[in-house]
């Protein structure tokens, strides 16, 4: 069973058997905790870069630098990392557009990378990522912040922080919305069996 496409911009009305699993004053609690952890490990902001993998990571990134900024009280370089042509998924739906990588200026050699999405699921998206990151340059480290870990990986990947695990079925469906990207903040899960 392959991963549900999450990317793609929110239907206008929620399934009927949705459940919110995060609020907005948790998704935020939930940065600003992955924030200091992310200061703690590297001990402090020097040489951070945050990726956001679109749709959805984009906006996360900025907010958990802004998350970062205010505690560390400077700026976190953020950017976005575009994986479209890195799918394992390509020769199946081959119609896909491309999206853009934005890097920030200084690059990412040598530095800590850290790469934010919303959902970590099978973990193929960031084997995807990874892949594309390795043909932008040589960073020092990379890390993973994700707002949800929802299980069922099918490669050897695991988040360094992670904003809610959420226990699945792989019938559920997990739908995070961001105000950027569709005019509110929440989490929610939908289907399974018995619902």
């Amino acid at each position: 069973m392959t991963c549900p496409d999450l990317s793609a911009p929110a239907p206008s009305s929620t399934p009927p058997d949705a459940r919110d699993v995060l609020t907005a004053d948790e998704i935020s609690r939930a940065l600003r905790r992955i924030g200091h952890e992310v200061l703690e490990r590297n001990k402090g902001a020097t040489g951070l870069v945050l990726l956001g993998i679109p749709s959805r990571g984009v906006p996360l990134a900025h907010r958990l630098a802004a998350a970062i900024s205010a505690v560390e009280g400077t700026d976190v370089p953020v950017g976005q990392l575009d994986i479209t042509l890195h799918r394992d998924d390509l020769r199946r739906n081959p119609v896909r557009a491309a999206g853009r990588t934005e890097i920030p200026d200084g690059g990412i050699d040598d530095r800590v990378v850290v790469l934010v999405d919303d959902v970590l699921y099978s973990g193929r998206t960031i084997r995807a990522a990874l892949d594309a990151l390795s043909e932008l340059g040589r960073p020092r480290a990379v890390r993973l912040a994700v707002l949800v870990d929802r299980g069922h990986r099918e490669l050897p990947i695991r988040a360094d922080h992670v904003g809610k695990n959420l226990p699945t079925s792989r019938d559920e469906r997990v739908h995070v919305r961001m105000a950027e990207v569709d005019g509110l903040d929440v989490v929610r899960i939908s289907g399974g069996a018995g619902r």
